[in-house]
């Protein structure tokens, strides 16, 4: 039995310790905002928080959570209101939108690691998240947006 929190929630799943994180959250606890891209950490698509990082759920096997937090796209804000997912509906980020989930979830670690990004900064942390659309200079606007948002909800 695996024992963590999810989304400021208690949930226990028996499930194999090397069962990816991803699965674990999908299959056994229903919640597939999170999305499987190519299973080996590269793309970006099943990036969720544990304990505040951005972490590959893929990649990560269900034992290592144990104890720990794990924030998903469901968990970033219950009613979806978190200022990049706004600045995300503002500017029409999403094509296809199945890369989103993890790029808003790395773009969440990114600001709060660095309130006040650079271009620079945003592609530097952005770059592992793989968009096939391409809609990488949408996301950096977003990004930018949502940095404005949350340092003026700050000051204000």
């Amino acid at each position: 039995m695996i024992t963590f929190k999810l989304n400021g929630q208690d949930v226990s799943v028996d499930v194999d310790g090397d069962t990816p994180l991803l699965w674990v959250i999908r299959d056994e606890l229903g919640l597939t905002g999170t999305k499987f891209g190519c299973g080996i950490g590269m793309c970006g698509a099943c990036t969720v928080h544990v304990g505040g990082r951005a972490t590959r759920s893929c990649a990560t096997p269900a034992s290592y959570v144990s104890g720990a937090e794990v924030v998903t796209i469901e968990g970033l804000d219950p009613k979806g209101a978190h200022p990049l997912q706004t600045a995300w509906s503002e500017l029409n980020v999403p094509q296809c939108g199945y890369c989103q989930s993890g790029q808003i979830m790395q773009a969440a670690a990114l600001l709060k690691d660095i309130p006040d990004p650079t271009d620079d900064d945003i592609d530097a942390v952005m770059t592992g998240n793989l968009c096939r659309c391409m809609t990488y200079i949408r996301i950096r606007d977003a990004v930018r947006k949502a940095a404005a948002t949350m340092k003026g909800a700050k000051n204000g």
